[in-house]
């Protein structure tokens, strides 16, 4: 016997994964998790048994449900599940992942659309934090099509525009969780910044790296993802997260200048394989880094003095703007605004199925 469970696939961003309601799943995190790898078909390298993608930005799950919090409309539970492990993360965010919480949540019936434009206050639960995202309802109807590309996905959708406000500290509550805007792990220069997503920030020049190789070229690399393994399980202890071995977070940033007319460039780790594109947390963090005196990427584009306006981050398949309003100098943590652009689209609604040994459904 199976269980079958409401599922919707979605694209948001540049990754990719099942939507399921709150309340379609177990209550209890155990069984919750176990039926989540089961969906996902983990632990296997290709996850032949379930509908993950074999990478990490397509063993991704999204929790939605109506939120009862003051000046919320919706509550999202970010879970990555690991491919090769018997695990379920729910520590980070995912910003590629929460770009479609918004068209999923009205076209479940969570909230009503709102005319031509309808602005979703989601909350993270995962880092406790509030965003806001504009979702295009001409009609009262979620719409897909249109004009905006993004690097990463090919085509063009409608866009989903995407505000932080209050990042800072969203695991280590804290702006710099060491105390400081450097460090020096293992002989080598590292920030390690919370804004979105806890990071450390290294000089691709420091491995020997241009900051521009592909993001296969630097997984088949296995001395520097063993080099910055060492150095991310060190920074994890310094950071207030303790032993991160078992975790995702935090993720690591080698920085270079940008060749391409962009701000930075950047090559985000997830943590153990190079993205192919850029986390959407991933840019808020290295973004606000820019503005952060002291810090590698402060560093690189010696912006801290004029961090205002978009900023390009490059990556391995183009790049990604925000809109930065931020002031982190003479001891200031203002985050007034980071606000991305990126699109979605509804891939798939159905069931997915699970064996009743696993759960046997409510």
């Amino acid at each position: 016997m199976q269980t079958k469970i409401p599922c919707v696939i979605m694209r948001g961003g540049t990754s990719r994964g099942p939507f399921f309601k709150l309340t379609d799943l177990p209550q209890d995190e155990k069984t919750r998790d176990e039926v989540l790898l089961s969906v996902m078909g983990s632990p296997h390298e290709i996850q032949i048994d379930g509908i993950g993608g074999a990478q990490s930005v397509t063993s991704k799950v999204a929790i939605i449900s109506r939120s009862t919090r003051p000046n919320t409309d919706i509550d999202y539970l970010f879970a990555q599940v690991e491919i090769n492990e018997h695990r379920v993360d729910t520590k980070p965010n995912c910003g590629n992942m929460l770009v479609a919480v918004g068209p999923f949540a009205i076209e479940s019936g969570l909230l009503p659309a709102q005319g031509n434009e309808t602005t979703v206050r989601i909350y993270n639960v995962n880092t406790q934090s509030l965003v806001e995202a504009i979702v295009q309802t001409p009609g009262g109807i979620v719409n897909y099509e249109g004009e905006v590309s993004i690097d990463g996905v090919p085509g063009t959708a409608a866009p989903v525009g995407i505000n932080f406000t209050n990042a800072i500290g969203s695991v280590t509550k804290k702006l710099l969780p060491t105390g400081k805007a450097l460090d020096v792990i293992d002989g080598v220069e590292v920030s390690c910044v919370d804004v979105a997503m806890p990071m450390v920030l290294m000089n691709a020049q420091d491995f020997g790296k241009t900051g521009y190789e592909t993001a296969n070229e630097l997984d088949a690399d296995t001395a520097l993802m063993q080099r910055m393994e060492a150095i991310r399980l060190q920074a994890g202890i310094l950071m207030g997260m303790g032993d991160v071995s078992k975790a995702v977070v935090p993720k690591v940033g080698l920085l270079a200048r940008p060749r391409a007319g962009g701000t930075i460039s950047s090559r985000y780790f997830v943590p153990h394989a190079c993205h192919k594109a850029h986390a959407v947390t991933g840019t808020v963090c290295v973004a606000s880094a820019c503005a952060i005196p002291g810090t590698i990427a402060e560093k690189i584009t010696h912006l801290s003095q004029s961090p205002q306006g978009i900023l390009q981050i490059e990556h391995p398949s183009g790049k990604i703007a925000i809109d930065l309003d931020a002031d982190f100098t003479q001891g200031q943590q203002h985050l007034r605004r980071a606000a991305l652009v990126r699109t979605a689209r509804r891939i798939f609604e159905g069931h997915v199925f699970v064996p009743s040994r696993i759960w046997s459904g409510h």
